[in-house]
């Protein structure tokens, strides 16, 4: 089969600026949909920062799609071991550092006066946080050591298990509709069976059986890559589609629609974002500026939890205001600064040396071609 026509061939230029530039505004969308929650929101703003919570679901096609274009090129299997040594480099190191100060957090707590929820903050659901394993079961609460990681315990699994997405997309990566299709079925499948054990949607599945949400889009972004692979937009249609894309999935929150049609929007949205990079269209999203926000985004995510817990306690132990207290626009600006800031550091001063690090001391010895695709895996993947 010729070039042109192979999905395999490596259609998708190596690097995905806008895959890894529109990941600090996802992020940022989750963290302002839980500050949110700590302030009254201006008219007209409540629908598309309460659906914000959904750029998860985007991360986790993204995610998909991705790790397709890093690791899945060619007719070869994928070599396990450094598949999971490169995955636990990129996710582990921040997780790791966030989960301890937490649990500084937690220990200094009654030393300084600040009262915690008793048995909110326990060894057993500590030990599985640590683990990544806090979403892979059913469970009647919260864990708040860290409330984003449930994502990141999610993508754990995947990663786990992506020999065996591994091969169904090598089998029917010349049938990509098919991976579409199977996505799409499967995720009606397991929100109908959520719904039933549940009573919710599977969009609203996080510590409690929230392994099931990414299933089926992580399939969905894999689908997704190699039906790109086929399409050479020209940079005007390509324009064309990544605002059209774009102004569904916005609209699609701002409205209210069902979680389950904004996360059908985001498929979309994904794949007209990675053909503009494949039409040469370079756009803000391409600046360098969104490109290092977008590789700070995961410690952004990670963080910004740990930032409210630490700010409304302070508040409240220090300046006496209730536990039920609004915040105000510039106290709300304040905090987000400061979030922001806090993960830039993270971002440079932890996540990356120790990724770094960990990458040498277990891949050193790797080919130059895998090395190579190594570095682009963290082009774009949010976890």
């Amino acid at each position: 089969m010729s070039e042109r026509t192979d999905p395999a061939a490596g259609p998708f230029p190596d690097r995905l600026d806008p895959l890894t530039g529109v990941r600090f505004f996802l992020a940022l969308g989750v963290v302002l949909f839980h500050y949110q929650l700590q302030w009254t929101l201006p008219e007209g703003a409540a629908g598309l920062l309460n659906r914000a919570r959904l750029g998860v679901d985007i991360f986790f096609i993204l995610s998909g799609f991705i790790l397709t274009h890093v690791y899945l090129q060619g007719d070869q299997p994928v070599n396990y071991r450094r598949f999971i040594a490169a995955r636990f480099a990129r996710i582990y190191p921040a997780h790791l550092f966030i989960l301890l100060a937490m649990l500084l957090l937690v220990l200094a707590a009654p030393v300084l006066g600040i009262g915690l929820e008793p048995g909110r903050f326990n060894p057993a659901d500590f030990l599985a946080t640590l683990f990544l394993v806090q979403a892979w079961l059913p469970r009647d609460g919260m864990v708040l050591w860290n409330g984003p990681a449930w994502s990141l315990s999610a993508e754990w699994f995947v990663y786990l298990a992506f020999p065996a997405y591994a091969a169904v997309a090598l089998r029917f990566r010349h049938r990509p509709w098919m991976l579409v299709a199977a996505a799409t079925s499967l995720f009606i499948l397991l929100d109908a069976i959520y719904r039933h054990w549940f009573g919710s949607v599977l969009p609203r599945a996080e510590d409690n059986m929230g392994v099931l949400r990414i299933i089926p889009e992580f399939l969905l972004g894999i689908g997704l890559y190699y039906l790109g692979a086929r399409w050479a937009p020209s940079p005007r249609v390509a324009i064309v589609g990544a605002v059209g894309a774009t102004a569904l999935l916005l609209l699609a929150m701002q409205i209210g629609a069902d979680d389950r049609l904004i996360v059908a929007a985001s498929g979309p949205f994904v794949l007209a974002l990675a053909l503009l990079a494949k039409a040469g269209v370079r756009t803000f999203l391409s600046h360098p500026v969104a490109i290092f926000a977008g590789e700070a985004s995961f410690a952004l995510y990670l963080v910004h939890i740990p930032i409210l817990m630490v700010w409304r306690n302070a508040a409240q132990a220090i300046g006496g205001w209730p536990g039920d207290y609004r915040m105000g626009l510039l106290e709300l600006a304040a905090m987000l600064a400061v979030t922001l800031a806090a993960a830039a550091a993270i971002y440079g001063l932890v996540e990356r040396p120790s990724r770094q690090w960990l990458r040498r001391r277990t891949l050193g010895g790797i080919r130059d071609a895998d090395a190579r695709r190594t570095v682009h895996s963290d082009q774009g993947e949010p976890f």
